[in-house]
């Protein structure tokens, strides 16, 4: 029952997954504990299968429409691995109500990068970094990316790979702006090749937990079949959303989730 009740949840979370590239998957995790009844660690390890599963479908869309950099998309997953191993392990050893705590600040961090998210910051980032690009001699590179570039993949890869094995969520909200901003992707492309990235990078932490942590299909099943089903309507929407206004309406139901998990967890730890 709790899990019918949950799934629209889950169409909401495929939807920006869709849409937006990012940002529905850190609802996951409130989702499954507050309202299907997981507990936290079940819950990571559920998300990490509903958002893992509804990225790889929604990035094959956004890849037949053209815009999915599949070899940096890949490059930038494989060098996350570390960090979501990492993560998972840290996962394993805390206390789930600390876990929760820790996530409420994260979904905070997330939902102020989608308040100051600016389209036309973005539209000069994307706009700078390409001329970057075209100024700097011509390099010895890895799917195009320079040492520089190189660099700064590592960084956000890690920090992504890390954030997803010990919170089970895409990091769609880092992403985005290193996709952008770091290496000149234009914000379509971007969004479709987040979900490439997201994919990789939960398939890895969901190796991790398989051995260690059960997973209630009751549950998991319909509600990734209901973010599968939003995924594929984010993504023939995309192009018709205004960004602007609903990374704001997102970002206030992200504040909302957060400060509901933060007073659950703190009551908890007393």
């Amino acid at each position: 029952m709790r899990a019918l009740i949950a799934s629209p949840l889950g169409f909401l979370i495929g939807l920006s997954l869709g849409a937006l590239g990012g940002g529905g998957s850190i609802l996951a995790v409130p989702a499954l504990v507050y309202v299907a009844g997981q507990s936290a660690r079940d819950a990571t390890t559920t998300s990490l299968m509903v958002v893992g599963m509804a990225s790889l479908v929604g990035m094959d869309t956004h890849r037949r429409a053209g815009r999915v950099d599949v070899a940096r998309g890949v490059v930038f997953g494989l060098v996350g691995i570390g960090g979501s191993l990492a993560g998972s392990a840290l996962n394993r050893r805390l206390d789930p109500d600390l876990l929760l705590l820790g996530f409420s600040g994260l979904v905070v961090i997330a939902a102020w990068r989608m308040l100051t998210a600016c389209p036309t910051c973005t539209r000069a980032g994307e706009e700078r970094a390409l001329a970057e690009l075209e100024a700097t001699p011509s390099r010895r590179t890895v799917a195009g990316l320079d040492a520089a570039a190189l660099g700064k993949v590592l960084v956000a890869g890690t920090v992504v790979g890390f954030l997803t094995g010990l919170f089970g969520v895409g990091g769609g909200f880092v992403i985005i702006p290193a996709l952008t901003l770091a290496l000149g992707m234009a914000m379509p492309e971007a969004v479709g090749t987040s979900l490439l990235i997201i994919a990789i990078n939960c398939a890895v932490a969901l190796g991790t937990r398989f051995a260690t942590v059960s997973v209630d299909w009751a549950v998991a099943l319909p509600f990734t079949g209901a973010a599968i089903a939003g995924v594929v309507t984010g993504g023939r929407v995309a192009n018709r959303l205004d960004a602007k206004k609903s990374l704001r309406w997102f970002a206030a139901l992200l504040l909302g989730v957060a400060m509901y998990t933060a007073i659950r967890a703190g009551l908890a730890l007393r």
